[in-house]
This record gives C-alpha cells, structure tokens and sequence, in this order.
C-alpha cells in the first residue's frame, strides 16, 4: 500500500452522497460506509475533516422557487446540515470513529461553534471534525464553506466526493461523449465555467493554493486512493 501524500484533508459530502438507496434523508449504511472509509485513511495517519452538505433535505434554492425569501432558504438549508451532521456524528460512532460536530449557526446545547483552533487540536489527537451550518451566511454554498473551513484548519487538499468520477467538460448524465480532465487549473474550471463548484470556493482554493480532488464518492475505497496519490477522479491544481 502507498503511503499517504497529504497529512490533513477535508472531505466535502454532499447531502445527496448520503441518500443511497433512499430518496429522502439518510441512507445509513452510506453513512456508515464512508465512516468505515475514513477509519482507513486515519489509519494511514492522515487527519480528516468533513464539511457536509444538506441537499438530502432541502436546498435553499428551490424554496425560493416555491416562493419562501432567499435568505430564509438558505437558514433553512444550514439546519438541514446540522441535522446530517449529528446523524453522522452517531453513525461514525458506530465504526470507533472520535467525532467532535462544530456549526457555524450558533446552536448551543445541540452542537458546539465552528472554533478553527480547537478543530486543529481536535485532528491533531484524532478526532474526526465535522463543519455543519455551511458558512453561517446566507448566498454562499456548503462549496465554499468547505473551501473556507480547509484554508482554516491549514489542509493539505479539499476532496470532493461527487456522483461521478471527477469534472466534465459538460454534464455526462446527459452526454455521453463528455470529457473527463484528469488534471485541471483552477483558471480553467473558471473559464469554462465547469459546474463542479460555484466560483466562490474554486477561487478561495485557488488564491490559497488548496488542490482540490472531483472524485467517485460510491466507488469503494476512493477516499484512500485520493489521499495516496493514485489515480482517482480529477486533480484542480493539484499534484
């Protein structure tokens, strides 16, 4: 086996990585699965953080379609985080994970305050951090929290795990004969305007030389072949 090229990382879940078989909530055994994934890489020494996404139970956007005003959404979207985040503090519990939850949204008696500092400390002894209430700010999204949070705790990279296996240079589901980049610039995702991540977050990577890794969140085993350097999903200014 290789060893690890990165020290700490930040895995940004989406809410909708959580769904597995369900359509609504979470899917436990998914949940379970990635703990059982991430006991592997701290294994391999390698300290672990987690920004995590709600779109499991709502996004703010498409309330605001339904008529509901934006930044209510978009508090409305941060609760749902919250909530997947004290799901998974329990379900990694279950595989001999040390978790500590932080939110952004002050929630005092549920879940203690995002703390840079002592999320630092926490990875340094081996715990698991999970960020919730994405940046505690309404018109921003979980991407960029999850871009905020990595530059905070000094990570080594920002792994997304997405549905599919890494950036096209359009939506593959549709078409078919989409390309996959292995290696991207950040520029370039911007230029292209690639939806993998809003431009908030790509740029907050790119001016903090955080590399960023698209990869295959249901393929199993990613997670470790990421932080090993193999190849897996795409590298944005990365190695």
């Amino acid at each position: 086996m290789k060893n690890p090229v990165y020290r700490r990382i930040l895995l940004k879940l989406s809410g909708e990585a959580l769904l597995g078989r369900e359509t609504s909530g979470i899917d436990r055994e998914m949940a379970r699965s990635v703990g059982r994934e991430i006991r592997e890489v701290l294994e391999l020494g390698v300290q672990t953080a987690l920004v995590v996404g709600g779109g499991n139970f709502l996004r703010g956007e498409a309330l605001t379609r339904r008529g509901i005003d934006r930044v209510t959404g978009d508090f409305m979207g941060m609760l749902a985080t919250v909530m997947n985040g004290l799901a998974l503090r329990d379900l990694f519990r279950e595989e001999r994970l040390d978790v500590v939850l932080q939110s952004a949204v002050p929630m005092p008696g549920i879940v203690e305050p995002v703390n840079p500092d002592r999320a630092r400390r926490c990875l340094e002894e081996g715990k698991v951090v999970i960020f919730t209430g994405g940046t505690g700010n309404p018109f921003f999204t979980t991407d960029t929290a999850a871009a905020l949070r990595a530059v905070e705790i000094r990570a080594d990279a920002l792994l997304k795990a997405t549905k599919v296996d890494g950036v096209f240079d359009r939506d593959p589901a549709a078409f078919p004969d989409a390309r996959k980049f292995d290696r991207i610039d950040y520029g370039e995702v911007l230029e292209k305007n690639l939806r993998v991540m809003d431009g908030t977050a790509v740029a907050l990577c790119r001016d903090n030389r955080l590399p960023v890794v698209v990869f295959r969140m249901e393929e199993r085993g990613n997670i470790r072949r990421v932080v090993c350097g193999e190849p897996a999903g795409t590298s944005i200014g990365g190695l």
